[in-house]
């Protein structure tokens, strides 16, 4: 028999899912294959980050497991010149003991979609070139590889590439884009985006 789909919703962060998010990524700081920061983040580090996103109306999103989290993504600023504030770029991170269960194929659509609705136009990542199910997930929604920065990190005692994906967001740059500052206004922290990825589907 087929196994059934995790009853995963995806909704948007709470403060009080910051230590299910500071556990996730502990572990990833130790075993994993993204650009993390050398000691894992204190909880006010991600509180201070969560708020910052928010103001900008940029999505900081948890997959939610009958009240423990087991992933969470969000996005960024691309660059932070004016020319570049269309553009933003994302991470992803899933709990140890719900990798490669559906979590990010959950979590991905859910931020594309926040980012689109905000305004954005551009998505970019960086992957570790030998990330593969991180490859395929992005791959499998529409990101397409821009380019493979050779050797350009150095993790576990080894040389490692980057793969740099990108996807367009609503009409890309197929038509000119409009005020970003209007929709920051309208679903500030207080009114969060909502999202209709419940895991069902």
């Amino acid at each position: 028999m087929l196994d059934q789909p995790l009853p995963v919703v995806v909704r948007p962060s709470t403060e009080q899912d910051v230590p299910f998010m500071v556990d996730i990524y502990a572990y990833h700081v130790q075993n994993g294959l993204g650009d993390y920061q050398p000691v894992p983040l204190h909880p006010e580090d991600i509180k201070r980050r969560r708020k910052a996103m928010l103001k900008r109306r940029l999505p900081h999103i948890v997959a939610d497991l009958n009240g423990a989290i087991i992933g969470y993504a969000y996005a960024v600023p691309f660059l932070k010149r004016p020319a570049y504030r269309y553009a933003v770029k994302h991470s992803i991170y899933v709990h140890k003991d719900h990798r490669q269960s559906g979590v990010g194929r959950k979590l991905l659509p859910a931020l594309i979609e926040a980012c689109a609705a905000a305004g954005y136009r551009q998505m970019v990542c960086y992957i570790d070139g030998n990330n593969a199910p991180s490859l395929s997930l992005h791959e499998g929604f529409g990101f397409e590889r821009a380019g493979v920065l050779k050797s350009v990190a150095f993790r576990f005692g080894r040389w490692t590439d980057t793969v740099l994906l990108k996807r367009p967001l609503g009409d890309g740059d197929a038509s000119l884009p409009g005020r970003l500052e209007n929709a920051a206004e309208e679903a500030g922290p207080q009114n969060p985006p909502r999202y209709s990825h419940d895991g069902r589907g």
